[in-house]
């Protein structure tokens, strides 16, 4: 239980790092991927990240670009707690022996047992998240008449609740939050291990400095987005879908539709912005995790 507890901590002041870094970045992501498809030659509401971000700011003030942040932060400490328990735990199941260093592919396998169990967690605060972060597009798009308002995250599952088929409403989109978070989950804890025993010369990394925790966690969040992005943008269309008259009817109708309307590069609506986003925040959440778990013994 001692080595659960320092998890907890030490996954709690990452993950409250991470999102405080990387929420902007992820507002904006949200925005450019949630915008509604046009009729040919219609301009999109924004014409990029940059042009997202001086939209946001010019009609909701920079209070915008942390919008939908109420939510993960409310369980931060949750799904971190799940996230590095479950993959200590898992650490412990797959040693040879007690101490003995983990290989890379036994971190692929960590990483993906613990994206398993955050994979519901992730959803119902995401589905929130998101339909606060791209109500505006939607909102103000002319594609999205009657676009549902909403004031705050807990209105948001209300709303879900009364009116989308209860708790199931709230669990949306777990299909590809799955497919996302369990090989995304995988190829991160993978690469943060595979950099750090690269840099230390070997299996022991216990003596890597913050530089190079910094580096490992930095690339090992761009692997997660790089592998796992186009199942990313269709878990935030259906999400933000109206359920009365939805567009899409399940995931791989969303990926043909988005495909056929928009080519592949639809499947990569706000890809800058997320990469922009992985690089600093997983380098924080990494390095300030290691920080407390060796402070706490």
């Amino acid at each position: 239980m001692g080595d659960v507890a320092k998890d907890l901590a030490a996954g709690t002041v990452g993950g409250a790092s991470q999102l405080i870094v990387g929420h902007p970045f992820d507002t904006i992501k949200v925005k450019l991927q949630s915008q509604p498809t046009l009729l040919p030659g219609q301009p999109p509401k924004f014409s990029g990240a940059f042009d997202a971000v001086k939209q946001t700011i010019a009609a909701e003030g920079p209070r915008g670009l942390f919008k939908g942040m109420g939510a993960p932060l409310a369980t931060v400490a949750t799904f971190n707690a799940v996230l590095f328990t479950v993959r200590g735990q898992m650490e412990t199941t797959v040693r040879s022996h007690p101490g003995a260093p983990l290989t890379v592919s036994q971190q692929f396998i960590c990483g993906a047992g613990a994206g398993v169990a955050v994979s519901f967690l992730r959803c119902p605060t995401e589905l929130i998240k998101c339909r606060l972060q791209a109500q505006s597009a939607l909102g103000g798009s002319g594609a999205a008449d009657g676009a549902v308002k909403y004031g705050g995250s807990m209105d948001v599952a209300r709303q879900v609740l009364r009116s989308e088929g209860g708790t199931k409403g709230l669990f949306k989109g777990l299909v590809p939050t799955m497919a996302r978070e369990i090989p995304g989950n995988a190829i991160m804890f993978g690469v943060y291990e595979a950099i750090n025993q690269w840099i230390a010369g070997g299996t022991d990394t216990s003596g890597l400095g913050r530089g190079s925790l910094i580096v490992a966690g930095g690339l090992a969040g761009a692997s997660f987005w790089l592998l796992v992005y186009p199942t990313d943008v269709v878990k935030s269309v259906i999400q933000v879908d109206d359920y009365k008259n939805p567009k899409f009817y399940g995931s791989l109708d969303a990926f043909r539709k988005i495909q056929a309307t928009q080519g592949f590069k639809g499947l990569y609506k706000g890809f800058g912005p997320a990469m922009a986003r992985s690089i600093p925040a997983n380098a924080i959440v990494f390095l300030a995790y290691e920080m407390t778990r060796s402070a706490l013994g």
